[in-house]
């Protein structure tokens, strides 16, 4: 681990604040570190796909070849919310089972 610190004037004494990097020694350690962050990134873009599926679907106005359209982006925005919950919950049970930290908590 590499720690860096940087040191503020205080009242009484200096106030030091320590940060944590920590290094990344082999492709699992960086991937131990990304996956949280990625899970949030999937589930925000998961979100507005939903969201942009029901605005195009409200925007069809009725014209099936646009509205089948919604359907299908609506579709796989839902495959892809049960694809990253099936991939988040098989990390917890990787987690559980080999006693291993994946997700970095």
């Amino acid at each position: 681990m590499i720690y860096t610190s940087i040191t503020l004037p205080g009242n009484n004494g200096d106030l030091k604040i320590t940060d944590q990097l920590s290094t990344f020694t082999d492709l699992g350690s960086l991937i131990t570190n990304l996956l949280p962050y990625i899970f949030i990134a999937a589930g925000l873009i998961l979100f507005f796909i939903i969201i942009a599926a029901g605005f195009s679907m409200f925007a069809s106005a009725g014209n099936p070849e646009k509205s089948k359209k919604a359907g299908q982006q609506l579709t796989f925005g839902i495959v892809g919310f049960f694809i990253i919950f099936a991939s988040y919950w098989i990390s917890q049970l990787l987690e559980k089972i080999f006693g291993i930290n994946i997700l970095g908590s």
